[in-house]
C-alpha cells in the first residue's frame, strides 16, 4: 500500500462533524467497528465512522460495484471475519468506494443519511471472535524503567530483549470493548501476614498503554512468516489497555510470567483503523548504537524503509469525585510508538517464527508504549515510581495506583504535516469494588 487518493488532506465530507478539526475520524480515517442501534432488538453488523456518526455500510452496498460492493455485503455479518477473508484488495476498493460516496460532492447524501446512526446512539461489539490473545513488551523504555524501580539492586535489562521480541499468551475471553466496569481483582499480593501470604483485593492496580493489531488471515501450521508477508497477515489496529495488577504480578511472575495478575480484563476500543488509513504515519525503523541491528529473520527493505509508526498514545484518569464535580478527565501521559523497540510486523512474524500458525482474529497487543521521560510513561507504576510520588487531581486527590470507582481511558491519534489527524476512537474501563 501507499499514498492514495482516500489520503488526500483536502477531502471534505457531507457529514459536517467529519470536518471539525478536532474530530478523530474525518474521511481520511474511515475506522470500522462492529455495531447495531443502542437499544435496538436487531443485528450487529459492520459500519465505519465518519465525524460523530456510524454508516452501515451493508445498507449502502448497492451504491458501490465490483470489489467495493463485494467487500460491501460482507460488512452485513456480525463481525469482521466475513471482510477479512476478503483480503487487501477489496478492503482497499471499500475504503475508496466509501471515501466518495462521503465527499462533499456526493450524489447519495439522502440514501447515506438514512443509513447513518449517532455514535452517542450506538453499542458495539469486539470485531471479531478473539481465539488467540499474545501480549508483547516492545518497549524497552517500559522494560528498563519498570526494572530500575522493582529490581534498582540489578536493573541492567536482560540481554535477550534487545534480540528478541518478548511476549507470552493471554486470556482472550476477558476482552471487552470502550465502556464497561469489572470488578477489582483479588489474588494474593506478596505480602504475608501471620506467615501467610495475604489474599485479597489488589492494591496496586495498574493500567498499561498499548496497541493492539487483528490478524486478517489464517496462516499454514509450520509456517514462519517474513516480514513482509507478516505485514500482509495484519487487518487493522487498535487501542488496548492491558489492565494489571501489580502485586499480584510481582509476586506470581517467576518462574512462568503473569497469570491472574493479567488475566481479568483487556479494555480496547471498538474501532479498527485499518493499515491503508495509516499509510501518512509510516517512518522509518532505525536501530542505533548500542543496540543491534535485527536478526535477519526480522529484517527487511521494507521494514527499515516504513515499518515504523508515529502514533501518539495518551492516558486519561476520571475519578469518581472528579466527575461529580464537574471535572474533564486528567492526562496523564503522552507517549509514542516512534519509541518502540519492535515494529508491528516484527511482533507478528515472530509470533510464527517456530511455527505457530496465526488465525484469523487474533488479537496480539504491542505490550506498553512507553517513552525515556516520566510523562511518556505508559503505566501508572512507571509514572508514579511504584506509587511513591502520587500524582495530584483537581479534585485534591491524589493517585499512586488506580482506586475504585476511577474510570481509565486510553486513546490514540495520529497527526503529521500535510494530512488529517486521524484517531483510534477510546478505550475505557472502569474499576469496581471488590469486597
Amino acid at each position: 500500500m501507499r499514498l492514495n487518493e482516500t489520503h488526500g488532506p483536502d477531502l471534505r465530507s457531507f457529514v459536517s462533524s467529519a470536518n471539525d478539526p478536532a474530530t478523530e475520524f474525518p474521511i481520511q480515517n474511515l475506522p470500522l467497528a462492529i455495531f447495531r442501534r443502542r437499544g435496538a432488538n436487531e443485528p450487529f453488523r459492520v459500519g465505519t465512522g465518519i465525524g460523530d456518526q456510524v454508516l452501515d455500510i451493508a445498507a449502502v452496498q448497492e451504491l458501490f460495484d465490483g470489489s467495493a460492493r463485494e467487500a460491501a455485503r460482507a460488512c452485513g455479518e456480525p463481525s469482521m471475519n466475513a471482510l477479512m477473508d476478503l483480503g487487501p484488495s477489496h478492503w482497499s476498493a471499500l475504503r475508496l468506494g466509501l471515501s466518495r460516496i462521503l465527499r462533499d460532492d456526493s450524489q447519495y447524501v439522502t440514501a447515506i443519511n438514512a443509513c447513518l446512526t449517532p455514535i452517542r446512539d450506538a453499542e458495539f461489539g469486539l470485531p471479531a471472535k478473539i481465539g488467540n490473545f499474545s501480549d508483547y513488551a516492545a518497549s524497552l523504555h517500559h522494560v528498563s524503567k519498570v526494572t530500575k524501580i522493582a529490581r534498582p539492586e540489578n536493573p541492567e535489562l536482560d540481554p535477550n530483549l534487545v534480540w528478541s521480541p518478548i511476549a507470552y499468551h493471554h486470556r482472550p475471553s476477558t476482552i471487552r470493548p470502550h465502556g464497561h466496569g469489572f470488578l477489582r481483582p483479588k489474588g494474593q499480593l506478596g505480602h504475608f501476614k501471620d506467615g501467610k501470604p495475604v489474599f485479597g483485593p489488589s492494591e496496586k492496580m495498574d493500567y498499561e498503554a498499548e496497541l493492539g493489531i487483528y490478524i486478517a488471515k489464517t496462516t499454514d501450521f509450520g509456517k514462519a512468516l517474513s516480514l513482509d508477508e507478516a505485514e500482509e497477515a495484519i487487518f487493522g489496529l487498535t487501542v488496548l489497555n492491558d489492565w494489571t495488577a501489580r502485586d499480584i504480578m510481582f509476586w506470581e511472575r517467576l518462574p512462568l510470567g503473569p497469570f491472574l495478575s493479567k488475566s481479568f480484563d483487556t479494555t480496547v476500543s471498538p474501532w479498527v483503523v485499518t493499515m491503508e488509513a495509516l499509510e501518512p504515519f509510516r517512518r522509518a525503523s532505525v536501530r542505533s548504537a548500542p543496540y543491534p541491528d535485527p536478526l535477519p529473520n526480522l529484517d527487511s527493505a521494507q521494514n527499515r524503509e516504513r515499518g515504523a509508526l508515529d502514533v501518539h498514545v495518551e492516558v486519561l484518569l476520571q475519578t469518581e469525585k472528579g466527575e461529580a464535580s464537574g471535572f474533564s478527565p486528567v492526562s496523564l501521559s503522552l507517549s509514542n510508538t516512534r519509541d518502540m523497540y519492535w515494529t508491528v510486523s516484527q511482533l507478528v512474524a515472530h509470533q510464527t517464527s517456530a511455527g505457530c500458525n496465526l488465525e484469523q482474529g487474533d488479537l496480539i497487543g504491542t505490550g506498553t508504549i512507553s517513552g525515556p521521560a516520566r510523562e511518556e510513561s505508559g503505566c501508572m507504576f512507571e509514572l508514579t515510581l511504584g506509587g511513591q510520588a502520587e500524582v495530584d487531581m483537581p479534585t485534591g486527590e491524589r493517585r499512586g495506583f488506580v482506586e475504585d470507582g476511577d474510570t481509565l481511558i486510553v486513546r490514540a491519534y495520529c497527526k503529521a504535516d500535510g494530512f488529517r489527524k486521524i484517531g483510534f476512537g477510546d478505550a475505557g474501563s472502569t474499576v469496581l469494588p471488590n469486597t
